[in-house]
This record gives C-alpha cells, sequence and structure tokens, in this order.
C-alpha cells in the first residue's frame, strides 16, 4: 500500500501576500521627512491647506507630527491625546539619522550622539513666531 503524504493547507494560501499589502498600506513618513515638514513654511503650507474633498476632512483636519489627516476636530484632538502621537513627538525630539552619523558609527570620523530637537506640543506654534516677527517687520517698513 502506498504511502500517504500531508497534503499541504489551502486555508492559508496567498497569507504573505496580503501581510505585504498591509504594511505598505499602514506606511507613515519616516522622521526625516517630518522634521523637514516641520520647518516654518511647510508647515503654515501643510496646516492651512485648501479645501480638497479628495482628502479626509477636506484637508482641514492634519496632524504634522504623525502626517494624517483626520475627519472633524474631535478627532483630531482625540489623536493628539493618544499614546501613537505622544510616542511619535518623543521620537521627533531627536535629531533624524542620517548618512553622516551611519559613516561615523561605522568608523568613518568621530561619532556624535544625535542632538535634541525643539518640538512644541501644539503644532501652530511652529510658525506663529515666524509669522510674528516677519509682520513687526512689515508694520515697521510700511512706517
Amino acid at each position: 500500500m502506498p504511502k500517504k503524504t500531508r497534503s499541504k493547507n489551502k486555508s492559508h494560501s496567498g497569507v504573505d501576500k496580503k501581510g505585504k499589502i498591509l504594511k505598505t498600506k499602514r506606511k507613515t513618513k519616516d522622521l526625516d521627512e517630518v522634521q523637514a515638514n516641520m520647518a516654518a513654511e511647510t508647515a503654515r503650507h501643510l496646516l492651512n491647506q485648501p479645501i480638497d474633498y479628495d482628502i479626509p476632512g477636506a484637508a482641514q483636519h492634519y496632524c504634522l507630527y504623525c502626517a494624517r489627516y483626520f475627519v472633524d476636530d474631535h478627532n483630531l484632538q482625540h489623536h493628539l491625546k493618544s499614546k501613537v502621537h505622544k510616542r511619535r513627538v518623543k521620537d521627533l525630539k531627536t535629531e533624524a539619522y542620517t548618512l553622516e552619523e551611519a559613516e561615523q558609527a561605522a568608523g568613518k570620523g568621530q561619532y556624535r550622539p544625535p542632538r535634541s530637537v525643539h518640538v512644541p506640543d501644539d503644532q501652530k506654534k511652529l510658525y506663529k513666531m515666524d509669522t510674528d516677527s516677519v509682520e513687526d517687520v512689515i508694520s515697521s517698513d510700511n512706517k
């Protein structure tokens, strides 16, 4: 009598493909990209976007640190209190990992630990100070 071979379970076919799709679906911006967006002019543009109905919340409710859009202000305020947002802000408080830092860690040059970066709790404070100083200069030029 021939020996029976165990057949492969068909219920798990394609699991790897779905996992890869979900990983790329939930991909967020890296820390260096978010720190580049924290510049005053870019932050002003991202936080005051024109109405776009293809984006959730018509692009009016945006978390700059997490690079996420929200449907309404209530959901944005709830997100700002969440552990995910606080963890992201904590990660942004250190300087982003760069190629120079990788080379220094590998032995090319002297290693310098990453510096701390100031990240305000309220994301609108990123550009308010810059706009106030610009408005003061404009008003003094008009006099």
